[in-house]
């Protein structure tokens, strides 16, 4: 899979995204990653791409046009590539576990745009992008460290990625709940031990212990998604 970002700051999006695991699927080419430049588009002498808002206000806004010119010509590059243009931004959809497998399947090549000051004109939006995505309910300097979240957890999906296919699968939000606790050596530590159920080589056993560990701690710490869980599965049939 090919992720193109299109950013201020290429650098900072290419140093995060050359470490561990996505970083080593890159240099393996289970996928591509390609920064591009917003300045290198601007029709600017300067490389400027940003103007002051119609109707005042404070803060600067990224132009249209550079945007647009941006993601055309990086669509160009492989037009024959199912593609979905995003925008990072707070005013978008929140990234689920299960957006980010759905664009690992229905793409073969993400564009993201990475907004910054105090965002990007609409017209830019409503011209080049397909959805905007947020990675939060708060608000960050820019898009570039959401664009590296976003291409760590759709990454994490796609095939040749993770050691084993099966490891997103039961990871955090994989199927509604929380993760359950894990353990490793040593068996004590400072009073702590390790549950005996994960010593007792029963695997039936240590699964049903896994799923009950992980409703409660879902239920502790995240009720919403335990109720979102319930309604989903019809009530309390969701415990079963």
């Amino acid at each position: 899979m090919r992720f193109d970002i299109i950013t201020l700051f290429p650098a900072l999006v290419d140093y995060v995204l050359s470490e561990s695991i996505i970083g080593r699927a890159r240099r393996s080419g289970a996928i591509e990653v390609r920064m591009h430049n917003l300045r290198d588009f601007s029709e600017n002498r300067t490389g400027r791409v940003d103007d002051t808002p119609y109707g005042g206000g404070k803060g600067m806004l990224i132009a249209a046009p550079p945007v647009v010119k941006a993601v055309e010509a990086v669509k160009g590059e492989a037009p024959d590539v199912p593609t979905r243009v995003i925008c990072l931004s707070p005013k978008g959809a929140l990234l689920t576990q299960k957006r980010a497998a759905e664009l690992s399947e229905g793409y073969g090549r993400l564009i993201l745009l990475c907004g910054h000051y105090e965002g990007i004109d609409e017209r830019a939006l409503e011209l080049a992008v397909d959805e905007e995505i947020s990675i939060g309910d708060y608000v960050l300097t820019g898009g570039e460290i959401p664009a590296c979240i976003l291409v760590d957890a759709v990454a994490r999906t796609v095939p040749g990625v993770l050691s084993a296919p099966e490891c997103h699968l039961v990871e955090s939000f994989s199927d509604g709940l929380l993760e359950y606790p894990q353990y490793t050596r040593p068996y004590e530590f400072r009073g702590l031990k390790v549950p005996d159920i994960l010593l007792s080589g029963d695997h039936a056993a240590v699964d049903r212990w896994r799923a009950e560990a992980a409703l409660r701690l879902t239920e502790e710490r995240r009720p919403d998604l335990t109720e979102r869980r319930k309604r989903k599965t019809g009530g309390e049939k969701g415990r079963d």
